[in-house]
């Protein structure tokens, strides 16, 4: 229902996660009954859970313990790990700034150029676990990196930035044409983020297999006070979720919805699917682990940028690993812990 904002200007109400709850059905079923593994392209995973680009939640190792969990995880092309060899030297110390200096220093660390020899390296090393190996690039510099993914085996590409459209308009530079480029990449795509019924279908028709859904939902993003954009939650997946099914209808083709963000525990994971979501990305749930490189801290792949910053450092407690948090047993009765085992 439409809202009058003021004259000439409407809008309509939008729900986040905390705005609404699972109503139980007349019929219960039994979880062990329960199927939920989920596809992308030809890779079948036992967890529809993909592990968010950042820094702080993904690195090669990690991605390796993901992938042996059953889950997908992301690893970001033109973060610390492709920027250093040692990229552990430069995560400690990001984990020691003070508050009042992170976002200053990690502009600096984050100068450093992105290395093709190192992108190679880190997909081998995701490759060597025996796992699916998916990353990301910005649709910026998704051209110049991608194919030396592809050659060190890459399987999955994520396009994804703060937000993405199926037509850029630009005068200053050549824009990505996602259909044309989706057509020559021999892998399968994912792009993102979107929050609305039109972008949503729009990414959908040019070729992608899944679409991320969340325009400045996650705890480490600030998107929303620094330009003002984003749609919550719960209203972003349903409409994406209608866009997939009108796709569907014109093409017979199934495009997956990802919810990308703004999941802090059970409770928001259950309400993503129960709103049309197909898989959940998340980060700052298992930015938690112990096993996760960001040392107790986590933050988005706009945090660093260099004119505008559109994340921050966020603390958080180390208090289990990648799989309690996602398949228990749980010790906190507060939902964080067996997401969904």
């Amino acid at each position: 229902m439409e809202v009058e904002i003021g004259r000439g200007k409407k809008g309509r109400r939008a729900y986040g996660f905390d705005d609404i709850a699972i109503v139980p059905s007349r019929r219960t079923r039994d979880p062990d009954d329960i199927d939920i593994t989920s596809t992308l392209g030809p890779y079948r995973f036992e967890l529809p859970v993909m592990a968010a680009a950042m820094d702080g939640v993904v690195s090669p190792r990690t991605a390796g313990i993901m992938g042996k969990l059953g889950g997908l995880a992301v690893l970001n092309l033109e973060g610390i790990f492709t920027r250093y060899e040692d990229a552990e030297e430069q995560l400690e110390h990001i984990a020691s700034l003070a508050p009042d200096e992170a976002t200053a220093e990690m502009q600096r660390i984050y100068r450093e150029p992105v290395k093709e020899e190192l992108i190679a390296q880190r997909v081998r090393e995701i490759k060597d676990q025996g796992v699916v190996c998916a990353a990301s690039l910005t649709p910026q510099r998704v051209t110049n990196y991608y194919e030396t993914a592809l050659e060190a085996g890459l399987d999955i590409l994520v396009i994804q930035g703060t937000v993405i459209s199926a037509e850029h308009v630009s005068t200053t530079s050549e824009p990505l044409n996602l259909k044309e480029f989706i057509r020559e990449v021999p892998v399968p795509v994912v792009v993102g983020g979107c929050a609305s019924y039109c972008t949503g279908l729009h990414l959908m028709r040019t070729g992608v297999v899944a679409v991320l859904v969340g325009v400045g939902p996650g705890a480490a993003c600030t998107t929303r006070g620094v330009l003002g954009i984003g749609v919550p939650q719960a209203t972003a997946i349903a409409d994406v979720q209608a866009a997939r099914s009108q796709h569907m209808l014109e093409t017979g083709e199934y495009v997956k919805v990802i919810a990308d963000g703004g999941m802090r525990n059970g409770g928001d994971v259950s309400k993503a699917f129960a709103c049309g979501a197909d898989a959940v990305m998340i980060g700052s749930p298992l930015a938690r682990a112990y096993e996760a490189p960001g040392r107790g801290y986590h933050w988005g792949m706009a945090t660093f940028h260099p004119t505008l910053p559109r994340g921050a450092r966020v603390k958080t407690t180390q208090n289990g690993t990648f799989e309690q948090i996602l398949l228990g047993p749980a010790h906190e009765n507060d939902g964080t812990f067996n997401l969904v085992g």
